[in-house]
């Protein structure tokens, strides 16, 4: 199946990851803008994948330093803090090429739900932990 075959915007998020390997693809998108803010782009990337990194470091320690929980409650916080560190890594790449993009068309920056959805996720992991830690104590 080709690439001209699928949908619309599957295309487009196609040729968006191709920007994740190609960023002199990204150069040629419009000016140069300000270096200023393409090293704040960066520092925002950067944040974001410590961000991903602290989650999975997360992960793997409620793995293992958590045996007194139920073994599947365990697992499954540990799954959910490694899948969400690694959507954020993901995710840090794409806003990056985004904005980068953005900024050399001079278009608004794009907007995103994602770190309101990141936060609530790791709002209700700490959550869960919180009454699984407390009753674990408690029995």
């Amino acid at each position: 199946m080709s690439v001209k075959a699928l949908p619309r915007k599957v295309r487009a998020a196609v040729a968006g990851t191709r920007l994740w390997f190609a960023p002199e693809r990204i150069a040629e998108a419009g000016g140069t803008p300000d270096y200023r803010f393409s090293l704040a782009n960066e520092r925002t990337f950067l944040a974001w994948l410590r961000t991903a990194l602290a989650l999975v470091a997360v992960g793997f320690a409620v793995a293992q330093f958590l045996p007194d929980l139920h073994r599947t409650l365990r697992v499954t916080l540990a799954l959910v803090l490694l899948a969400v560190g690694a959507l954020s890594a993901v995710r840090a790449v794409n806003h990056w090429a985004r904005c980068e993009r953005a900024m050399r068309r001079g278009e608004d920056l794009p907007v995103s739900r994602f770190p309101t959805l990141l936060a609530l996720a790791i709002g209700a992991v700490a959550a869960v932990m919180v009454v699984a830690v407390a009753a674990g104590w408690a029995g």
